[in-house]
């Protein structure tokens, strides 16, 4: 059977890309790179900025996308590969030089296992992307931990510390962020469309009263919230298989058909 052009036109792939949303997950991608840079030449404060800055290009993207309908399996590809810069390699590498260093070999190796457990979850994320329900996600997402690593040094920084630091605590929290990461631990997504319907008056003056204390406090509020992020798992977690017993406690037993 033969082929019309116009069969061939619709078989054949889309050639070319969408600028805007692409050059947003590079912005991303190149904020990232730089927090590399920096934490080489010891600027850690500032490095640390840039990975938020990056969270913040990040968010953007996806969004911008979808609002355009650019959206695309390219951008959805180079956006992964941008993540694994920011948000695992570059913060990897920023704990390493201002905290990870002196500890030799268990240094480095801490920074690697952030890195592999960052790239694992992305990983992971892809694949079950249309099986896990939106409004939550498996495991610890690699952004908040890298933002949490992030104000953990600006913290450090505001509280008036100077140049490196040397902290078993610090290797510790390496640790529980990667493996939070590519754990089975439920963490809301923000992404609930219930989120964007009417809500309590009192939400509205929660959340102005939140901005505010974030402008006038931006650095210990922004360590608070990543903070409470991270705790929030477990919790929900713990809070979800209660609610699985207690209903599958509910079902009947052992009931045999009439």
């Amino acid at each position: 059977m033969t082929t019309t052009p116009s069969s061939e036109k619709r078989n054949s792939p889309a050639r070319g890309v969408y600028l805007l949303p692409n050059l947003i997950t590079i912005g991303s991608m190149f904020a990232g790179f730089y927090v590399i840079i920096l934490s080489a030449d010891g600027n850690f404060e500032r490095a640390a900025w840039f990975i938020l800055v990056s969270g913040i290009l990040d968010g953007l993207d996806g969004k911008v996308a979808r609002l355009t309908g650019t959206s695309s399996k390219f951008g959805v590809e180079l956006d992964s590969l941008a993540d694994v810069i920011a948000f695992g390699v570059a913060p990897g590498v920023l704990m390493y030089t201002w905290a990870l260093r002196d500890f030799g070999k268990l240094g480095w190796l801490a920074a690697f296992l952030f890195v592999a457990c960052g790239a694992l979850r992305l990983a992971r994320f892809n694949v079950q992307v249309s099986t896990v329900e939106s409004r939550r996600f498996v495991g610890l997402p690699i952004p908040a931990a890298a933002s949490i690593i992030a104000t953990c040094v600006l913290l450090f920084y505001e509280l008036g510390g100077s140049g490196t630091v040397r902290q078993v605590s610090i290797m510790l929290l390496i640790y529980v962020l990667a493996l939070l990461m590519v754990s089975n631990v439920s963490y809301y997504s923000f992404k609930d469309p219930a989120l964007f319907k009417r809500q309590p008056f009192f939400f509205l003056v929660l959340a102005i009263i939140l901005l505010i204390s974030i402008v006038a406090k931006p650095v210990y509020m922004l360590f608070t919230i990543g903070c409470l992020y991270l705790i929030s798992g477990p919790i929900w977690t713990l809070k979800l298989k209660k609610t699985e017993k207690k209903l599958q406690s509910m079902d009947p037993v052992g009931d045999e058909d009439l």
